[in-house]
């Protein structure tokens, strides 16, 4: 039986195992729910949030000597606004403490008294530092709430500008209305092709493309080597490697175990299309097709397409020959742990790196880590989504990935072919290279 053949037959039963296997049914018909676990089920609890039912009943302290507090109280008291009171939680409306700088302290503990006897949910205080423009206090048991903390904050910022333009003069409406205003700044991607889609969908876009590539060359790199361990283990590895060679097994194990790969992200991809079309719409209600309308993704054409496959197959190929040959190296699951952990710090480099392309992709870092070739396969498709990369420039880093694959699979292949039947302690680095040299 030739090589080709025996790659085939070891290609077969690396797929049909796993195909069969439970584990695997379970883990593919779930990712699609746990994606939207992930996006839709944020938004949908996002879109019902209306912070704490108590949020507004605070006792308003003020010591700026104008009619600021009272201001603040009838924004909390309106019924439109996001703080608005809540009488089924039993809370109350807003209080206005009158005092002056001598009299805040004793005005602050008496505040304080209400809230650890549950009458009230916190107080504010407001002084002439607020007035200025400066800062304002509160204290309450929500204070840990940042959705809370963030509505008192711009109800405080827009009577304070109402204020200080009503003391100058304008119209308590006109300035009320200035206040009130509200800019919605939309950016949108401009390519050598012409417009490419709003900014911030352009970054989702990239967090996605970055996140599946991250995940998949990890998951299915460390299946290759729990593929390697057990064989090891259970001496199986002995009976096969009497009748396929080493490299011909290291190929047909990393070729199968891909091969799931792609089967799975398949259905994924056709349960997240089917999730977004058919049930976010219904989870999120028309109250959010507005801005989801708004927010139009780039333009995804068959480059780029073809260029994040192409990416994820090198990726996957040269991180699944790194990780055969630390399984080849270890005798037990812990030992395979510690061996994974080189193995895996170029990916947990390329996800630290994911926040750094998002806010600036043409810095000298992002820059790098798309051209690096352990870090290319998660930062390069995750930069092209994000802005415009020539194909020369995605040519040339492909090139270099592939030829790093090349050379990283040669090594491992070597290390795979001795490591496979060699048992007992883990080998060092000169050990290491002697069976680079050594193996044929």
């Amino acid at each position: 039986m030739g090589d080709g053949r025996k790659l085939g037959v070891v290609f077969r039963r690396e797929f049909g195992e796993r195909v069969r296997s439970r584990w695997f049914l379970v883990v593919t018909l779930v990712g699609p729910l746990f994606f939207a676990a992930l996006t839709v089920l944020p938004a949908w609890l996002a879109s019902r949030e209306r912070g704490s039912p108590r949020a507004a009943d605070v006792t308003v302290v003020d010591a700026t000597g104008t009619d600021l507090g009272a201001r603040i109280a009838r924004a909390l008291a309106d019924p439109g606004a996001a703080l608005a009171v809540d009488p089924a939680a039993g809370a109350s409306a807003p209080a206005v403490v009158r005092t002056d700088a001598a009299g805040l302290a004793a005005a602050e503990r008496e505040a304080t008294a209400l809230v650890v006897r549950r009458e009230r949910e916190g107080y504010l205080v407001v002084d002439s530092q607020t007035l200025a423009g400066a800062r304002a206090r509160y204290a309450g048991r929500n204070a840990s709430s940042l959705a809370d903390v963030e509505r008192l904050r711009d109800v405080v910022r827009r009577e304070v500008l109402a204020s200080r333009l009503a003391r100058e003069g304008l119209d308590p409406q006109r300035a009320a209305s200035i206040a009130n205003a509200r800019l919605t700044l939309s950016a949108e991607r401009l390519t050598d092709e012409g417009r490419g889609g709003s900014g911030v969908g352009g970054a989702i876009l990239a967090t996605i493309v970055a996140f599946l590539l991250y995940m998949m060359i990890l998951l299915y790199g460390q299946n290759v080597l729990r593929s390697v361990l057990e064989e090891k283990t259970t001496r199986v590895a002995e009976v096969i490697v009497a009748s396929v060679r080493p490299d011909v097994l290291l190929g047909g194990k990393v070729l199968g175990v891909g091969a799931i790969g792609v089967v799975q992200m398949v259905v994924w991809l056709a349960g997240a299309f089917a999730i977004g079309k058919y049930v976010a719409p219904r989870l999120l209600g028309p109250s959010a097709a507005g801005p989801l309308s708004a927010l139009s993704l780039p333009a995804v054409g068959a480059g780029f397409v073809a260029a994040c496959v192409a990416f994820f197959v090198v990726g996957y190929l040269l991180y699944s020959a790194m990780f055969a040959a630390a399984g080849s190296m270890v005798n037990s699951d812990q030992e395979a742990q510690q061996a994974a952990l080189p193995v895996m710090l170029p990916m947990i480099a390329s996800a630290l790196l994911i926040q750094v392309t998002i806010a600036n992709p043409e810095s000298p870092v992002a820059r790098f880590g798309a051209w690096f070739p352990l870090t290319a396969p998660v930062l390069m498709p995750m930069r092209m989504a994000l802005t415009s990369v020539s194909a020369g420039e995605v040519a040339a880093v492909l090139l270099g990935v592939t030829l790093a694959c090349l050379a990283v699979t040669w090594v491992a292949a070597r290390i795979y072919r001795v490591g496979l039947l060699m048992y007992g302690k883990r080998p060092s680095l000169a050990e290491l290279g002697r069976w680079v040299r050594q193996a044929g």
